[in-house]
């Protein structure tokens, strides 16, 4: 058995086998609720209800969706180049320490806000700066040095709101100074919690998609992933582009963290991500690696773990059934997309 790739994939080939694998995923999650004891469709329903069954739920799943699209669009953008970010987590603490630094009263109104979120973004891309320079002038594995700097990243976080950063009047818990009014993002819906962070990650989507289908940088960047050495033949500067496209990825991921102190905790603390980072991964992939797609397949990860906790109180089945569900979804989805680029043969 060998794979043969297949030079032009037709389109139900491009749209159907993602759309199987979505169907497999589906068809997993009742498996799973029946090894559970429970209904498999109420289950499903008791998802969907809590995902979307009030306008305080879906507010409440678009506001776990801002963090995802943030580093699903920085996790899209760099596989594009395949450049191999696995560090979003720690790109996202970065973001989120900067929001505190600059914004317990370092800097006043009206520029906390812009000042912040740029620092954050610089912060981020700065975090991935090293990964590829490591990568492009020693060779040295992208994967292994993100993942680890997620750990390190981890590790700072601990001892800054253990020392520098930790708030005097938290009571002894683990957490910094809270930022000031001026440096909060305003909700959208008042006395809700969605915040103006899903409005600009919404806005940072377009925009990427706007960077890879019409600028240059883009189209290096779709070359690059395609084929680096024809890249290189024709005389586009590869390591340059990985350069440019990991200062975007690495900010667009600080941006989640940036959003999550500034929107929606107003202090840093050590859980304050569940695994953003490691979650855009699945995000990304699913949509394809599509910026705009990055949107959708962002509200639905968030509709399962949002769903997935309202599940849990009615019908009794533990929450780690969305863990399941997002890593069969992010095998088949790997799968669908190997299958449609290529076929199996025998010999």
């Amino acid at each position: 058995m060998r794979l043969e790739p297949i030079a032009n994939p037709s389109a139900l080939r491009r749209l159907g086998l993602p759309a199987l694998a979505l169907v497999a995923t589906l068809g997993v999650a009742m498996l799973l609720a029946l090894v559970a004891g429970a209904n498999p469709f109420a289950v499903l329903g008791q998802i969907a209800k809590g995902a979307l069954g009030s306008k305080l739920a879906v507010l409440e799943t678009l506001n776990r969706a801002t963090p995802l699209i943030f580093t699903g669009l920085a996790v899209a953008v760099a596989f594009r180049a395949k450049l191999w970010n696995i560090g979003a987590e720690a790109q996202l603490y970065a973001g989120a320490i900067l929001a505190v630094v600059l914004g317990t009263g370092v800097l006043g109104s009206p520029w906390v806000l812009p000042v912040s979120a740029l620092a954050a973004m610089l912060a981020g891309a700065a975090l991935l700066l090293g990964p590829v320079l490591l990568k492009t002038r020693l060779g040295v594995d992208e994967v292994v040095t993100t993942l680890l700097l997620n750990f390190i990243m981890l590790l700072l976080v601990s001892y800054l709101l253990e020392g520098p950063m930790k708030d005097p009047g938290g009571m002894g818990w683990p957490k910094s100074t809270p930022l000031i009014p001026e440096a909060r993002l305003p909700r959208i819906v008042d006395g809700l919690r969605l915040h103006w962070g899903f409005a600009l990650a919404i806005i940072a989507a377009v925009v990427v998609w706007v960077i890879q289908t019409r600028t240059t940088l883009g189209f290096e960047i779709r070359a690059v992933g395609q084929n680096p050495e024809a890249a290189r033949f024709a005389g586009m500067p590869v390591n340059a582009v990985l350069v440019k496209t990991a200062l975007l990825s690495g900010g667009l991921a600080a941006l989640a963290g940036w959003s999550e102190v500034a929107g929606l905790k107003g202090h840093l603390s050590s859980d304050l991500s569940p695994g953003f980072g490691y979650t855009g991964i699945i995000v990304a992939m699913l949509a394809m690696l599509h910026p705009l797609g990055v949107i959708l397949t962002a509200v639905f990860v968030a509709g399962i773990f949002v769903g997935s906790d309202a599940m849990s109180r009615a019908a009794g089945v533990p929450t780690y059934i969305a863990d399941m569900l997002m890593a069969v979804a992010l095998l088949f989805m790997v799968l669908a997309i190997l299958l449609t680029k290529a076929r199996v043969v025998r010999g």
